[in-house]
């Protein structure tokens, strides 16, 4: 294996690899080194800009910590994050769509009962939720666990929040025999995501906003049933074309409709404007085996 060239390099490098025991890995190492190698000949990558290239991805590894992870936020920039969501979770017409996880699910979150306050006591506008959980032919899935999480007022999330050492704005209900579930909570609001690393360098190079629009996370799951890991995003927001994890959907758009406390549905339980959310959430079952 010697006197390589530009034209001959790809294939030595894949016969490396003809010993690859797992076939899965073996497709998979083939298709990297030939999509890789292609993508520097077409560029005609310089030594300088391989160096910069390695310089990025080494700081990119040393942005992670236990609380941050820098390389899952560039795959979710470059929407390979959303792409692999969308080939693992295609839903027929009906079915709520996927999005993306994100960073900030907590396994260590509290387990509520229904309607309960998961605020927190942190300030914000009151926002109700109504939530039921079905089947593709519209029958009741009791029994599911409908885990929550969202952002403060102020786009923080409860880890981010100085002083918040408790869980807030996040929870697990069950949904009863009609597959109904509810929480109250605070209103979530916009937030940038982290723009003091390498992640933050690529998108001021490119021209792109760091905002994401408000959100609820929702992930549902029960017996038989396909998993659902969602997003529900306001109707209005400014943000929503340009959200820079590209995890908005339209079938996930809702309105946040807001009341004066003596209006709607919610009149009387609180004393302020409020929000009210409601939302069904359709599962598909797990595919026959």
């Amino acid at each position: 294996m010697r006197d390589l060239t530009s034209d001959t390099i790809t294939g030595a490098v894949i016969s490396t690899m003809r010993d690859t025991t797992d076939p899965r890995l073996a497709e998979i190492l083939d298709s990297l080194i030939r999509h890789l190698h292609a993508f520097v000949r077409d560029v005609g990558l310089t030594e300088g800009e391989w160096a910069a290239g390695v310089d990025f991805l080494t700081r990119t590894g040393h942005t992670c910590t236990p609380a941050r992870q820098e390389f899952i936020l560039l795959s979710d920039v470059l929407g390979v994050t959303m792409l692999v969501d969308a080939l693992s979770n295609r839903r027929p017409a009906g079915a709520t769509q996927n999005s993306v996880l994100g960073p900030y699910f907590r396994e260590d979150r509290p387990q509520h009962s229904d309607a309960a306050d998961i605020s927190g006591g942190l300030p914000g506008t009151p926002l109700f939720f109504e939530g039921r959980v079905v089947d593709h032919e519209g029958a009741p899935v009791a029994g599911a666990g409908v885990d929550v999480w969202h952002s403060d007022a102020d786009g923080h999330y409860d880890m981010e929040v100085p002083g918040q050492a408790d869980p807030a704005m996040r929870g697990l209900f069950r949904t009863d025999e009609t597959g109904s579930f509810g929480f109250r909570s605070i209103r979530p609001a916009s937030y940038p995501i982290p723009g003091d690393g390498p992640v933050g360098e690529f998108m001021s190079a490119t021209g792109r906003s760091l905002m994401r629009p408000a959100h609820v996370h929702v992930l549902v799951e029960a017996p038989g049933f396909q998993r659902v890991t969602t997003m529900l995003f306001p109707s209005d927001d400014p943000y929503l074309d340009t959200d820079p994890v590209f995890g908005v959907k339209q079938s996930l758009l809702e309105s946040y409709d807001t009341y004066a406390a003596d209006a709607g549905p919610c009149r009387g339980l609180t004393d302020v404007p409020y929000t009210l959310l409601r939302r069904t959430f359709v599962l598909e079952p797990l595919p026959a085996n």
